[in-house]
């Protein structure tokens, strides 16, 4: 999780790739995260499939819903990533739902992502007042938990999240769910504008960025990009080449 400070102190912007682990099969996590670390993305953020994604759009919730139809499991996805003996160059995070997480146990999770090489954790309805359910564990692992903050975050509480942030911090750049969006509230960037100024890691917009007029927009306010729903359903496209002029969009530009 070093290289995310190192970039953002050389100016240069992260692309943070998600994926949900099992669409269209678990043997194909492998070659996603080879394709996409070749693609020159920065970080890959691994999803797990969950019956109740309350924070997830059609398009994602329909991929986790191919993955669960195909029986992956949080356990059969950490046990396929300690099984990769290719080299990984760039931090794997994973993101799930609290239950998942609760009913493996919190400190047996912690000590299998650390097992799989796991970077950081982004738990998405594991509010900020509660993380010490699972903090505590993934700090023996040197797993970051990865912060959410959204539009309607008061500045009492984003203080609060900034002020003991770690890694990065997931800015949602949307009122309500992912997905990809045609255009970006000017809201958007004022409230960039305002977690960059107050952050001390980077900050990463997220949900909803699925084109090089939402980087062009924000690129100036934010230290890097979060794509899910457009990478989503281009591997279920078959076409995920289309979203290699995103990624260099952002970290070439």
């Amino acid at each position: 999780m070093n290289r995310l400070e190192q970039l953002k102190s050389s100016g240069n912007k992260a692309f943070v790739a998600y994926v949900m682990a099992g669409d269209g099969g678990l043997e194909r996590l492998r070659e996603q995260v080879q394709y996409l670390q070749g693609a020159g993305v920065t970080a890959i953020e691994i999803g797990i499939p969950f019956s109740d994604p309350v924070a997830d759009g059609p398009t994602i919730e329909a991929a986790g819903n191919r993955a669960l139809k195909q029986g992956v499991t949080l356990q059969k996805v950490l046990e396929e990533l300690k099984s990769w003996t290719f080299d990984i160059k760039i931090p794997l995070l994973v993101m799930t739902y609290l239950n998942p997480v609760l009913k493996f146990g919190v400190e047996r999770f912690a000590t299998e992502c650390g097992k799989a090489g796991i970077s950081g954790v982004i738990i998405p309805d594991l509010p900020y007042e509660h993380k010490q359910l699972v903090q505590p564990y993934l700090d023996k692992e040197n797993i970051k938990l990865i912060q959410l903050v959204t539009l309607t975050t008061t500045d009492v509480r984003l203080d609060d999240i900034l002020r003991e942030a770690e890694g990065f911090v997931y800015a949602v750049t949307i009122k309500g769910i992912t997905g990809s969006r045609d255009e970006l509230s000017q809201d958007v960037k004022t409230f960039m504008q305002k977690i960059r100024k107050k952050s001390p890691v980077p900050v990463y917009a997220g949900f909803g960025i699925s084109k090089s007029s939402h980087v062009d927009m924000l690129r100036d306010d934010v230290d890097g990009f979060i794509v899910g729903s457009a990478i989503v359903e281009a591997f279920n496209a078959g076409k995920i080449e289309e979203i290699e002029p995103l990624i260099r969009a952002v970290t070439t530009a």
